[in-house]
């Protein structure tokens, strides 16, 4: 199967600009809507690549309502806390076989293979000798991040979204798995565009209710299924075990309960990075009234000692540490009594969110944060007081840290403190109004 590897297509497909999007918070990823997370190890960074949820764009006579991509981006970070955004890699109108302006690129994956990543993404075909429906296509490239050229043609004999690759280190084959209606597998060739075996419906999965989103791993011998399913009203995350990665599977339980909120769908996959597991998935976060523009999060996941998964309950906070010398999101709590957190602008959720200390009493704690061996002398809070009051910053080695004496002063301000006793080495923060009324807060860090 040959490859135009022209100018112009590698010329759009390489974006142009790497930014920083960092946070060790859920979401983990704001300056856009996420969804679908195929998260990868390549080297010593973890790579994930998710679909882009967009607003439907006006007249290009498409549902409001619906589910809206027109590009990938990747993602990638040493520490699962800084991430860069190496930008868009593969676009609708410039891949030859996709039908233009379909706004359909779907939950994707990637792969290595002899130094060379392959991009497997769900689109629907302009020609319609290729067939109807939505069906698979590869993009090649030499680094995680691109660029990638995609193939003329998509992968032969495949109908379907929700590719996943996965590549048995026992003896090296490579299975590509999808979803339509049921969940599907088969081998593919070494060339990792071609199926290599008749494509297997995979059994022993429920009945009844959407099941997508295949993602098999493997570990100590057991290869797991994971998959959302409709088993009430919306999605939650379950998983299968089998001996062999076409299976059959066993059904073995529940790795995420449905969204206690409502976001529709769910979407995972599950990765093991410096001795650690982490279970990659979507809410609605940065926009809780429509569940059709998600953004990616991700927990670490543990197993019983019989190889069974404990179940992840989500969570703000995320994973990793903190660094106390940067901004600190403290609305992205491990716990919290009394303070309560919204949007700092319902226009604009991109632009995060604020803890809102109602009255004295309230407060929050703030797992994980990482001082170093540097003395911190001051701390800087974005605060907006609707009141007189005072703020304090307290951690459990310490104690009482630093203490701000706010004045009632309109729209937002930063102010400085000085820190009292220096924290060290990782430190789980409480902040806690004390006196006072009306007090928000943005972020927090120390210098």
């Amino acid at each position: 199967m040959m490859r135009k590897h022209t100018k112009e297509a590698v010329a759009v497909i390489v974006s142009l600009a790497v930014t920083i999007t960092a946070s060790a918070q859920n979401p983990f990823i704001t300056n856009q809507f996420t969804a679908d997370p195929s998260a990868r190890v390549f080297g010593n960074r973890v790579y994930v690549f998710p679909s882009h949820d967009i607003k439907a764009p006006d007249g290009k006579n498409l549902r409001k309502d619906w589910f809206c991509m027109e590009d990938y981006h990747v993602f990638s970070s040493e520490n699962l806390v800084d991430w860069i955004d190496h930008g868009v890699i593969v676009t609708q109108n410039k891949v030859p076989w996709v039908k233009p302006d379909s706004y359909a690129m779907w939950a994707p994956d990637a792969i290595e293979r002899d130094g060379k990543y392959y991009f497997y993404f769900p689109a629907t075909p302009k020609d319609s000798t290729i067939g109807r429906g939505f069906t698979i296509g590869v993009a090649v490239a030499n680094k995680p991040e691109g660029p990638y050229i995609p193939e003329d043609r998509p992968i032969k004999g495949v109908r379907g979204i929700d590719p996943e690759v996965f590549i048995d280190k026992k003896d090296g084959q490579a299975y590509l798995y999808w979803s339509q209606g049921n969940l599907y597998g088969a081998k593919l060739k070494a060339n990792m565009l071609e199926l290599d075996s008749d494509v297997f419906t995979l059994k022993e999965f429920p009945a009844k209710g959407l099941k997508e989103g295949p993602y098999v791993f493997e570990r100590n011998g057991i290869y797991y299924m994971t998959y959302p399913h409709v088993e009430n009203n919306i999605e939650r995350l379950e998983y299968a075990t089998s001996d062999n990665p076409l299976g059959p599977f066993k059904f073995a339980g529940v790795i995420m309960d449905e969204s206690p909120t409502g976001c529709w769908t769910n979407h995972q996959s599950i990765i093991q990075f410096k001795n650690q597991w982490y279970l990659f998935y979507h809410h609605n976060d940065l926009s809780p009234r429509f569940d059709k523009n998600r953004s990616i999060r991700m927990d670490s996941l543990f197993f019983n000692s019989d190889g069974t998964i404990k179940k992840v309950i989500p969570t703000l906070r995320g994973v990793g540490l903190s660094n106390a010398f940067k901004e600190i999101q403290i609305d992205r709590y491990s716990h919290i009594g009394g303070a309560t957190i919204d949007f700092i602008d319902t226009l604009n959720t991109f632009g995060g969110w604020k803890t809102f200390f109602v009255k004295a009493g309230d407060w929050v704690q703030y797992n994980s944060v990482d001082f170093g061996s540097s003395k911190a002398r001051t701390a800087t809070i974005r605060v907006k007081a609707g009141a007189d009051a005072v703020l304090q910053i307290a951690t459990k080695q310490n104690g009482i840290t630093a203490e701000a004496k706010l004045v009632k002063r309109s729209g937002w301000h930063d102010v400085e403190i000085p820190v009292k006793k220096a924290p060290k080495d990782v430190n789980d923060l409480v902040i806690r109004l004390t006196t006072g009324k009306d007090v928000e807060v943005d972020w927090i860090k120390f210098k």
